[in-house]
């Protein structure tokens, strides 16, 4: 069976600059471990030819299909406040772009596919672990309905990686409608480099916001698109864990699943991070720190924005400046959502603000409180039960005061609070299982959380917060 990809490769027909022109470096025995057929199809592959030799041979980097234009992307970034003016794919390599049974073009990109001149002193390669965790959560939050990067496959390299300890080797195929960040802006602005900026420019706004015709249009729009997709973020209490520059897509993609987790019991300053040592990336910082991105790239904007250098940077500050409206906007309307409200009415911050603060001091389970609220069991979330009682009062009040009953907001609240996320303790699971040669609990999660709202008996234990002995309190960058 032959491989057909029809690739239209726009961001390798930017100049030289953009990138570097280079093929992956090849892996010994690559073996198929995952493969998203329906991701497949909806980019117009044929799943099947991808199971073939020849297709897991694309997967792995060992051959390129017809069109392929393999190129690493150069970008800078502002890494945990500190200014890289140079990174750049240093593990992945971007085969081509597709356009989807949408019309959305696509990006295919091999991550871990050995090194690139963006490498600084690495390897290239990425273990299973990073590689799995990827594949699930990012698909994971997809069927959460999170804007995102996708997984494609996952291919055991039959080569070994050696971090702390030797470590069996893996490549992702990841989707994305592009792979432009504000690092990727930064590194043409640190150069004073207009005429990249303006190139980079157009080529964004057409593939991501065409409906804007300037440079501040462009950055409003981006600003609305980080307000709503950090509102999502918060609403399901995931934590990214490296919000750096590089790691901001332009076109409001949740990218890059490093030290990524959800959170089990409740706490606004929780962190994961192994390398966030003062919680600059915690939960509660989320929001903060993407105006702080924005900021970074709006600046870029300024040499697009007219000669007049003090009016581009007042558009370009009060542009910024629009943030906390939105996600305040964005975020009510999400929790408002998951409390089974259908109004907006004054007073229903601090309706939910109170629940919330009950939650982290009674340690409640986020997502267990909100399925509960859904099913009539979130009390038994709560040490004290009491704290919840007296809320419930409220609530009952306030669908009251909009004329609907309990099971109405139940109903609705079932439609945005999932049964089932990645809980760091399955993903731990799945991933020191599939070390040792038993895909089963890797495959059953993926099943599990394609369809995260639906109540599926034979999953109901996937539901359940760790046990204390279970729980991960660090999760880790994997590069």
């Amino acid at each position: 069976m032959t491989l057909r990809i029809a690739f239209d490769n726009s961001y390798a027909r930017l100049p030289d600059r953009f990138h570097a022109r280079l093929d992956p470096e090849p892996v010994p025995t690559p073996r198929l471990i995952a493969l998203n057929r329906d991701l497949a199809a909806a980019l117009g592959l044929d799943p099947q030819a991808l199971t073939e030799p020849e297709g897991v041979a694309m997967l792995a980097g060992n051959a390129l299909p017809a069109g392929a234009e393999p190129i690493a992307q150069v970008y800078a970034g502002h890494q945990f406040g500190g200014f890289v003016p140079q990174l750049g794919d240093g593990r992945a390599v971007l085969l081509g772009e597709v356009k989807d049974r949408h019309g959305r073009r696509q990006d295919i990109q091999l991550k871990g596919s050995g090194r690139t001149p963006f490498s600084r002193m690495g390897d290239g390669r990425a273990w299973l672990g990073p590689v799995l965790r990827e594949y699930i959560v990012s698909e994971a939050m997809h069927a959460l309905g999170v804007p995102t990067t996708r997984a494609l496959a996952a291919v055991a390299t039959g080569d070994w990686v050696f971090r702390e300890d030797r470590l069996p080797g893996a490549v992702l195929t990841r989707v994305a409608e592009s792979h432009i960040r504000v690092g990727t802006f930064q590194f043409f602005a640190a150069r004073r480099d207009v005429e990249a900026l303006r190139l980079l420019y157009e080529h964004t706004r057409a593939r991501h916001y065409p409906e804007t015709t300037t440079p501040l249009e462009f950055l409003r729009a981006g600003i609305a698109r980080q307000a709503r997709l950090i509102a999502q973020w918060m609403a399901l209490g995931f934590i990214h864990g490296v919000m750096n520059t590089d790691n901001c897509h332009v076109g409001g993609l949740t990218i890059d699943y490093g030290p990524c987790a959800f959170m089990d019991a409740y706490h606004p300053e929780t962190v994961f991070s192994s390398i966030d040592q003062h919680g600059r990336y915690a939960y509660a910082n989320q929001p903060q720190i993407a105006v702080w991105n924005l900021a970074q790239f709006a600046s870029t904007l300024l040499p697009l924005m007219g000669e007049d250098v003090n009016s581009a940077i007042e558009e370009a500050t009060a542009a910024v400046h629009e943030f906390p409206d939105l996600y305040a906007a964005a975020w009510l309307e999400r929790f408002r959502a998951k409390i089974g409200l259908a109004e907006a009415r004054d007073g229903d911050a601090a309706l939910i603000e109170t629940l919330l603060g009950r939650m982290a001091r009674q340690g409640a389970d986020f997502t267990r409180v909100f399925s509960g609220l859904v099913r009539g069991a979130a009390r038994d979330e709560f040490v004290e039960p009491e704290a919840w009682d007296s809320w419930a009062k409220d609530w009952t009040a306030r669908l009251a005061a909009e004329g609907r009953d309990v099971a109405t907001a139940q109903a609705a609240a079932a439609r945005v609070n999932p049964l089932r996320i990645p809980r760091n303790h399955r993903v731990e699971e799945a991933i020191k299982a599939a070390v040792a040669g038993d895909l089963a609990p890797f495959e059953r999660l993926c099943t599990a959380l394609a369809d995260p709202f639906a109540e599926i008996a034979e999953f109901a234990d996937l539901e359940a917060a760790p046990q204390p002995g279970e729980r991960v309190r660090a999760t880790f960058c994997g590069t």
